[in-house]
């Protein structure tokens, strides 16, 4: 692809002092007519390049247009490196790959098999989660209108959206944008979707507000939760709430005290302790514990 040869011989020049028509032509595995070309069109862009004949010559780009290579370090090109690397944990493609051997061309420094950070934005859902949000991105990026069914807790319904933002937090990947159906701004989980297709139907696009994406906003909480848990499953309370979500009793219990946003997933999480929680507050969340154990019971002995 031509704009992608156009930014790679760029990134090349930017960090070499000078290379020939017939190294580009080498390199991006193309003629030197198509080089040639390719400069020209980087001149009329507004990029300085200059030409030196003889022996010392070659192509290269006008001294005081170089970007400083000390403008970043390499602790903090790697870091770039690793982002980059992230993203193409979920895209299916090396599409940033690419772009990374582009910013790393020249400089050996910054990927010479040293690597610490590595990024891995999947999940287990890997391979139905790249073709949506190829989708989404594409939609963004085109603005158009995106189609598709969405599994929530009242149950499926058909969707279609303004889509403005592709999101990754509380480790897990969201698209934001405006909701045709409740005419308002949504947040919606990529493993709820399904279906997931860009219409042919453009959008103009709104003015649209900073997303407010703070736990407090999207997750309000309402339900107040006071659970004694066992000494066992502290590991789990930390992982999930932080080491300071509970408080040593005398007897060893952990006192759990903690706002939470919806009754139902708070039953199923209550659930996945067993026998290693005390819930004691609230009434109704024991009550409901209490009827599931009930029918458990009763299921599990044929009656």
């Amino acid at each position: 692809m031509k704009v992608d040869r156009l930014v790679g011989i760029l990134a090349l020049l930017l960090q070499k002092d000078a290379m020939t028509a017939p190294e580009l032509a080498e390199h991006f595995e193309v003629s030197r007519r198509t080089i040639n070309r390719d400069i020209e069109s980087l001149c009329k862009a507004g990029i300085p390049i200059c030409t030196r004949q003889g022996i010392n010559g070659g192509i290269s780009i006008m001294e005081d247009y170089r970007l400083d290579k000390t403008l970043l370090s390499t602790r903090e090109m790697r870091e770039i490196l690793a982002g980059l690397r992230g993203l193409d944990s979920v895209s299916g493609s090396r599409h940033y790959a690419r772009l990374m051997e582009k910013l790393s061309v020249g400089s050996s420094a910054f990927v010479n098999g040293r690597d610490y950070i590595w990024i891995d934005l999947s999940s287990w859902y890997k391979g139905s989660l790249a073709p949506k949000i190829e989708n989404i991105q594409t939609a963004i990026e085109e603005r158009k209108l995106l189609r598709f069914r969405y599994h929530g807790p009242k149950g499926e319904s058909g969707r279609s959206m303004e889509p403005y933002y592709l999101v990754f937090r509380w480790s897990n990947w969201y698209v934001w944008g405006w909701c045709t159906k409740r005419e308002d701004f949504r947040l919606f989980k990529l493993n709820r979707m399904e279906d997931v297709a860009v219409c042919e139907q453009g959008f103009q696009g709104r003015k649209i507000p900073t997303p407010d994406f703070s736990d407090e906003r999207v997750f309000p909480g309402g339900i107040s939760v006071k659970a004694l848990f066992s000494p066992e499953v502290k590991w789990r309370l930390i992982e999930s709430f932080g080491p300071h979500c509970f408080a040593e009793q005398e007897d060893g219990r952990l006192l759990f005290e903690e706002e939470y946003t919806n009754e139902d997933n708070l039953l199923t999480w209550l659930m996945g302790f067993g026998d290693k929680v005390t819930v004691l507050e609230p009434e109704s969340a024991r009550a409901a514990l209490l009827g599931m154990a009930e029918n458990m019971i009763r299921m599990y002995k044929g009656k």
